[in-house]
């Protein structure tokens, strides 16, 4: 019979263990816990997310449930005190640079030609509570943040980054790369003028909404030829510069625009692209939306709410693990050519984690049996049939 590997043996494949292995040897992340591998943490990590399995006993007891399954996946049996431990020990930095190889081979899978870039920028908050006392209190939760780069049009995460719940969302936008003719949508809380001033430089866009402290002269009014989008309407399209004294001027091109929504509300953008239509520029800070999204549906369909750790570092390898399972999702619907919902698939996905079928047909139903073939050799000798 023909082997056939099991559906989350397949969701793995992307990841290139060679390279997998040399990150671990060049980080020495093997050195703690070398009966508990560095792969062996990270299948366990992504088994806990896709399974829905939100306790450490849980986990354990699902994967060794398997052992069918444990070679072809290049691991072996699940303890939880070593894995309690290698949650505390093992650097986070492995699975950074895990995410971020399949996000560039995500990114791959979608080159195309002419396509604009755009970027989505933006935070969101992993409450903690009281579960874990050395966390940091923000003014609103106590917890960690989660700092995500969104590429809206292949729904890829580019870039990650968890920190305490105290640290700025500025300072972690400051540091993304920034690439040429790229737009960055991003909100009011990454307000900082000589991060505007190098975007600008790098001959990339942005496009923000401003503080209401920021004060805004008129300099030209532009015409406005459509002034109807989906769900809004421009009523203002202005060329503006800065009015504060000091440091804070800004050399370069700046637009105002409003925008009145249909529930009545009226919200300022401000941009540095002077091409774009009003319309456009407006709902490329519409589509910000999607980056909520993606935060919802990590939190309620990949585990980032329950924790198998209780420091620093096993929050930070967990939710590491949830984006690369993301990510995995994503990359499997797009090479076997799947329609469906990115909810359906996870659930599919998690019903079926360890059946051997082929990933195309996650959604297919199992075939039904042939009826009995009719015999066609004379007194059917030749199929053994007799009587």
């Amino acid at each position: 019979m023909r082997f056939r590997d099991s559906i989350f043996s397949r969701l793995l494949e992307p990841i290139n263990r060679r390279q997998f292995q040399t990150a671990v040897d060049r980080l020495d992340g093997d050195a703690y816990d070398k009966s508990f591998k560095s792969w062996d943490h990270l299948v366990a990590l992504i088994y806990a997310q896709l399974s829905g399995n939100n306790s450490l006993r849980a986990v354990v007891t699902g994967f060794n449930a398997n052992p069918q399954h444990h070679y072809h996946l290049g691991t072996g049996r699940l303890s939880r005190s070593t894995r309690s431990d290698a949650n505390t020990r093992r650097p986070s930095s492995i699975f950074a640079q895990t995410f971020a190889r399949l996000s560039a081979m995500a990114s791959r899978q979608l080159r195309g030609e002419g396509k604009e870039m755009v970027r989505l920028i933006d935070a969101s908050p992993i409450p903690l509570g009281k579960v874990c006392t050395w966390a940091v209190w923000n003014g609103r939760i106590r917890g960690m943040k989660l700092h995500v780069v969104y590429d809206p049009k292949g729904d890829i995460p580019k870039c990650v980054e968890v920190t305490a719940a105290n640290v700025n969302d500025i300072e972690i936008g400051r540091q993304t790369p920034i690439q040429a003719g790229t737009t960055y949508v991003f909100d009011k809380g990454y307000c900082r003028f000589d991060w505007w001033q190098k975007i600008n430089d790098s001959k990339a866009f942005f496009v923000t909404r401003p503080k209401t402290s920021i004060r805004l002269r008129a300099v030209r009014h532009r015409t406005i030829r459509n002034s109807k989008g989906g769900g809004f309407r421009i009523i203002v399209d202005d060329e503006v510069k800065l009015t504060s004294k000091g440091d804070s001027r800004l050399p370069i091109p700046l637009r105002r625009i409003k925008v009145r929504r249909e529930n009545g509300g009226v919200i300022t953008l401000l941009t540095n692209d002077t091409t774009r239509t009003a319309v456009e520029i407006a709902a490329l800070y519409k589509s910000r939306w999607q980056i909520e999204l993606l935060f919802r549906w990590i939190k309620q369909h990949l585990d980032i709410r329950k924790f198998l750790g209780t420091n620093d570092n096993a929050i930070r390898l967990q939710v590491l693990a949830a984006m690369i399972a993301y990510l995995l999702l994503r990359i499997a619907a797009r090479t076997n050519c799947i329609k469906m919902l990115p909810l359906r698939l996870a659930e599919l996905v998690s019903q079926f984690l360890f059946t051997r079928r082929a990933f195309a047909s996650i959604d297919k139903p199992p075939p039904i049996n042939p009826s009995r073939r009719k015999c066609r050799t004379p007194l059917n000798q030749m199929e053994l049939c007799y009587g």
